[in-house]
């Protein structure tokens, strides 16, 4: 099982490129399900739930294809293909899910896995199912599996107005697919905002569908009898973009975030000024600047759905603000259970208090090499930024979760100056 060893101290500069974002580029890959013509996608990041998402889309049937130096794949999905996603692909990873609207819509049949994926709380799936089940299709639970089925003689699914019981990515992704070939118009109300949603509907519009109202609360999808190919670039990571952000916050530096995308970040960005770190939009992407965490002031936040803090940002920023000076609360209000990282923090120094979704940490902290454990995708960034600023030699073990959301991230750092290398 591989390791990250890093040797602390190094600020970072230069200049790191911004790889696609993963929650664009999973759910665009099922969108492809859509249609029998080729779909080109470009910009798609070398992670391992892209290769898991492509195994799983293999066994279907699709005919999948790697070109080109850009991230670039393509998809034919055929008329004959299984449409099933089997347990063994599925458990690693929740956004297999994604595959269940896109099947149904098609097919008018499905049988999907219950989902897996990162251990940081419930993330039920029921809003996917209660949505499909309003746009008229038979939902079933069997043997661990999501079964999906159009009534007998129903040959597309009916648009519906579907106001879902709380904000969700996946499942405004999902039924917003489905609804591009149902019958009808369909409303997606308490629809999720991110900019992974617009990215993908943006795409749908260019295979044909007709949405409006992405980006917004609000999402009408107006069915249409099929849809076609294209040819579309996926959008940068803005989780990847932030990581790095405060990486460079935390040691010191001055960095270019190439094709990072300053409105997709503003909460962050808002509270990186407010510590005192130098955040400019360029032609090329995002600068950040910044003196060092012993001359920054630590910032509470609370994380919210977008556009508010992301909790995909939440681990990342907490390791900023061991360093930084003063105290600061933490509130996690999207998981119950995101606070893994803070033990791990501790063993390098750390003073975190936790209460419930409540962290409070003391600044100021004089962090110190130690072997840790990732536990999940953002504790494991959040553990590499501490290691960065720590004194002496820290290890990440368990960095197989870093590797489901980061293309290369110690080779990018290293680029940057920093002192770290993968081992086995």
């Amino acid at each position: 099982m591989d390791k990250l060893v890093i040797r602390g101290g190094k600020p970072l500069t230069g200049r790191v490129p911004i790889s696609g974002a993963k929650n664009a580029a999973l759910p665009q890959m099922c969108a492809a399900l859509l249609t029998n013509e080729p779909v080109h996608l470009v910009n798609v990041p070398r992670l391992h739930d892209v290769r898991t998402m492509r195994r799983l889309l293999d066994h279907m049937g699709v005919v999948t294809q790697t070109h080109g130096q850009r991230g670039g794949m393509s998809f034919v999905a055929p008329d004959g293909l299984r449409p099933e996603a089997p347990y063994e692909l599925v458990k690693t990873m929740r956004a297999s899910v994604l595959a269940l609207g896109p099947l149904v819509a098609r097919f008018g049949h499905a049988r999907v896995s219950l989902p897996g994926g990162c251990a940081i709380g419930a993330r039920p799936v029921d809003q996917h199912t209660k949505g499909l089940a309003a746009m008229g299709a038979r939902i079933d639970v069997e043997h661990g599996y999501i079964v999906a089925r159009l009534p007998e003689g129903q040959r597309r699914l009916r648009g519906a107005r579907i106001t879902t019981d709380m904000i969700t990515v996946t499942g405004t992704e999902n039924l917003m697919m489905a609804a591009c070939l149902a019958e009808g118009q369909t409303v997606l109300e308490n629809a999720a905002q991110e900019p992974e949603v617009t990215d993908l509907a943006e795409m749908l519009n260019a295979m044909g569908a007709r949405i409006e109202g992405h980006g917004t609360s609000s999402i009408r999808i107006e069915g249409v009898q099929r849809l076609h190919g294209c040819t579309h670039h996926v959008v940068a990571d803005r989780i990847e973009a932030g990581t790095f952000a405060c990486a460079v916050a935390a040691t010191g530096g001055d960095v270019l975030l190439h094709d990072a995308r300053i409105e997709h970040m503003e909460a962050l960005v808002d509270k990186l000024r407010s510590a005192g770190v130098t955040v400019l939009a360029e032609s090329g992407g995002l600068r950040v600047q910044s003196p060092g965490g012993a001359h920054l002031a630590a910032q509470s936040f609370r994380t919210m759905e977008y556009p508010g803090f992301p909790t995909d940002m939440q681990a990342q920023f907490m390791a900023l603000n061991l360093v930084a000076q003063g105290s600061a609360t933490v509130t996690e209000t999207i998981f119950e259970n995101r606070y893994m990282h803070v033990n791990e923090l501790m063993r390098l120094g750390a003073q975190i208090m936790v209460d419930g979704r409540v962290a409070t940490l003391a600044g100021g902290a004089r962090l110190t090499g130690a072997t840790v454990m990732a536990t999940d995708l953002r504790a494991s960034a959040s553990l590499v930024i501490a290691g960065l600023v720590a004194e002496g030699e820290t290890v990440v073990d368990r960095i197989y979760h870093l590797d489901r959301g980061y293309d290369a991230m110690e080779t990018k750092l290293r680029a940057l100056g920093a002192d770290i290398e993968r081992v086995q």
